[in-house]
């Protein structure tokens, strides 16, 4: 584990940001970017018909018009053709951040390309393009040079498209979740100034709550997310101070809907699943969203573990599910809510995971170290959607490919739960 760095002081003297956003006007075609962007994929428009990659996106080829154009991942790699300096902008977001690199690409795959540049980029050279999300939520293209080991939180115009967490101050919600000592691992490894997990019932001990206590850096602090009172007073407490939140809150009982008509252990799943997130949207929520532009200590990004069922329901796990999706739901809403203030919201969707309430699901299960690397890996890359596995990456394809044919494979147990 590396060493704490803290976050450099804030010079009063020195201006803070005010709380802008880049242009978030988009067409209804250059939305496919953004989405790819979420996912940290770079993918542009295709012809069925002539083969042509597209760019900007379109709605009819720029070659033989036709309309039937796919988003497909294509290979990010170009030439710097040329490079320039904006020093000043109408735009007041540009303005406040100035002086702004662009060049032109022109990609091995055709086109040319505008974009931003990485500080370490200049013409002529072989560069690498990625798909980011910038803090309107719109996906943006940014140069790097090809094979560059540089990160972007380093570069001090394009950190904004990032949510690293070194420097931060992170909220891990539930410290009984067998998750959370990966997750203050990762956190601490990447450079976190202190983790905050939350407690819920002090009273019952937890095997890992004195290893937790014992590392430096991490404070315990009382936390039920199924208490109002409990969640607004933390809220009022730690609120201003932290830069991510991570909620890992879950509860998990194997059931089928014809096993009896006890309610009891579906109403605690919908209490922790979604009530809870509910309740820390409305502690925490405010205090994050108006603290994006907070100079270095500017909130950063809002996490939410929730399980790939969460799509669609699995059998043995039904009302589990219908918990997850309704988190998936709330936590889609939330995203709208605070994207005009620039907090991301980002869900990572996981799979079978190793721990007792996963007995009845067949192997491969994610492991905690493989979810926690991910989200990490997801923060520093500033996504907003995160499949963490091989299971659960196979399952979101197979439903993005056809909703209606994946319902029917879970339902008739051929995926193998």
């Amino acid at each position: 584990m590396s060493s704490r760095a803290h976050m450099p002081k804030k010079d009063p003297q020195k201006r803070t940001n005010t709380p802008t956003q880049p242009p978030p006007q988009r067409s209804r075609a250059a939305l496919g970017l953004t989405a790819a962007a979420a996912e940290g994929r770079f993918m542009l428009q295709v012809c069925p018909e002539c083969r042509a990659v597209q760019y900007p996106p379109r709605d009819a080829c720029v070659d033989c018009l036709d309309t039937a154009l796919q988003w497909q991942d294509i290979t990010p790699t170009g030439q710097l053709l040329a490079d320039t300096t904006v020093r000043t902008s109408t735009n007041l977001y540009f303005r406040e951040r100035g002086d702004w690199r662009v060049g032109t690409v022109e990609l091995d795959a055709g086109p040319k390309i505008v974009c931003h540049l990485a500080q370490d980029c200049s013409a002529p050279e072989r560069v690498t393009l990625l798909a980011r999300l910038d803090r309107s939520g719109q996906g943006v293209l940014v140069a790097q040079p090809e094979n560059s080991k540089t990160r972007l939180a380093d570069d001090p115009q394009l950190k904004a498209l990032t949510s690293d967490p070194r420097h931060a101050r992170v909220l891990v919600t539930d410290l009984r979740n067998a998750n959370t000592p990966a997750l203050v691992e990762h956190l601490l490894a990447a450079g976190a100034e202190t983790v905050f997990v939350g407690e819920s019932e002090a009273w019952r001990k937890d095997p890992q709550r004195d290893a937790l206590a014992a590392i430096p850096g991490v404070e315990i602090m009382p936390l039920d997310v199924t208490d109002t009172n409990s969640v607004r007073q933390l809220a009022a407490e730690i609120g201003g101070k932290i830069e991510i939140l991570i909620n890992n809150g879950r509860f998990l009982r194997p059931a089928r809907l014809p096993s009896g008509g006890d309610t009891v252990f579906a109403a605690q799943e919908m209490d922790v699943n979604y009530l809870g997130l509910l309740r820390l949207a409305q502690g925490f929520g405010p205090a994050l969203a108006s603290r994006t532009a907070d100079g270095q200590r500017q909130a950063l990004a809002w996490v939410n573990i929730l399980s790939i069922f969460a799509l669609n329901p699995v059998p043995g796990f039904d009302t589990f599910a219908a918990s997850q999706a309704a988190a998936r739901s709330l936590s889609l809403s939330m995203r709208a809510t605070y994207q005009s203030s620039g907090l991301r919201v980002m869900n990572v969707y996981v799979g079978a995971t190793e721990d007792v309430w996963h007995q009845p699901v067949h192997p491969p299960k994610q492991s905690p170290r493989a979810l926690a690397r991910d989200l990490v890996a997801g923060l520093q890359d500033g996504l907003e959607d995160v499949v963490s596995g091989d299971t659960a990456r196979d399952l979101m394809e197979r439903f993005r490919e056809h909703p209606g044919v994946f319902e029917r494979e879970v339902t008739f147990g051929e995926w193998g739960v």
